[in-house]
């Protein structure tokens, strides 16, 4: 637990720098404050990436490259983020890929990217400090249970939040979502869509091997679709896209979307729509290279699986 609980004396350290030594003593803060600090700080430092590039800060041992291209439907509705140094932790990283779709597809994408890591923050942070997480405490939970705690609150309160954005209009759009936080050896991914993550990983024989690590939510995989139909939703392909299952309306043949986890489109939310991440960790080991990201666009370009 050692990477877990000094990731939280990091978060502490920054605030203390915000608000002064003596605020920090009397236990005067809380997370969504600790979130902000951390995200000012990281502007300031460069370490974070939101557009096409590479990031490799002095003394890290990690590198990432981002890279998003318009395509031929117009806007492009994908960004990305990397975060270096997330939680003020020299050893952690975070990075995100987020794929709009609708008419304000490209505005929630960019709103869910900025929103979700602070927010991840926040809750980290507010578990740490929570009698219930006691880090020192024989009954606390596994570091993964804590991790998917936190960013199941989180993606919930961006959620919410996004649906009371005074000039984004949701109700039509949203967005997919696929985060990675690397700590260590610890892999925490969290997938809300149908983007995916896919890991290189070297054989016995010296060659790369994919090994994808997240789910495609589509709306007719048996989980999805029990959901959808305990909701009231339906899924079915229409005759011009066979093997393309959508999520429709119980009586309109809208919204069609091709997914069954987003952020937004509050209009299908009540019909088995969800913004619930599925969490899962990986240890990392000397044979694993690296870590793709891609949306639904690129990925069944570079799977292999």
């Amino acid at each position: 637990m050692g990477h877990f609980s000094s990731m939280f004396n990091g978060l502490a350290r920054s605030l203390s720098l915000k608000k002064g030594r003596e605020n920090s003593r009397n236990g005067n803060y809380n997370g969504t404050e600790a979130a902000e600090s951390m995200d000012k700080g990281a502007k300031k430092n460069d370490f974070i990436l939101r557009s096409s590039g590479t990031v490799n800060v002095d003394g890290s041992k990690n590198f990432a490259s981002a890279f998003s291209k318009r395509g031929e439907k117009g806007v492009n509705q994908d960004c990305v983020i990397v975060w270096e140094e997330f939680g003020c932790q020299k050893d952690m990283i975070f990075c995100g890929v987020f794929d709009g779709h609708g008419p304000w597809g490209h505005f929630v994408a960019k709103c869910v990217r900025e929103s979700l890591p602070s927010s991840l923050l926040s809750n980290l942070f507010e578990a740490s400090t929570d009698s219930d997480f006691d880090l020192d405490s024989d009954k606390l939970l596994h570091e993964f249970d804590i991790w998917k705690h936190s960013y199941t609150k989180a993606c919930a309160a961006v959620d919410h939040e996004l649906e009371q954005h005074p000039k984004i209009d949701s109700f039509y759009s949203g967005t997919t979502s696929l985060t990675i936080v690397r700590q260590g050896e610890a892999l925490f991914t969290a997938n809300v869509g149908d983007s995916r993550a896919v890991l290189a990983t070297t054989s016995e024989d010296g060659n790369l091997v994919p090994v994808q690590l997240t789910i495609d939510f589509k709306p007719n995989l048996p989980q999805e679709a029990e959901r959808i139909k305990q909701c009231n939703g339906r899924v079915f392909c229409v005759d011009d896209e066979p093997g393309v299952h959508r999520l429709w309306l119980p009586e309109n043949q809208s919204p069609g979307l091709a997914m069954s986890r987003a952020f937004g489109d509050y209009c299908v939310k009540d019909f088995g729509l969800t913004s619930v991440p599925d969490v899962i960790e990986r240890s990392i080991t000397s044979k694993d290279q690296f870590v793709v990201l891609a949306t639904d666009g690129d990925e069944d370009g570079i799977s292999g699986v």
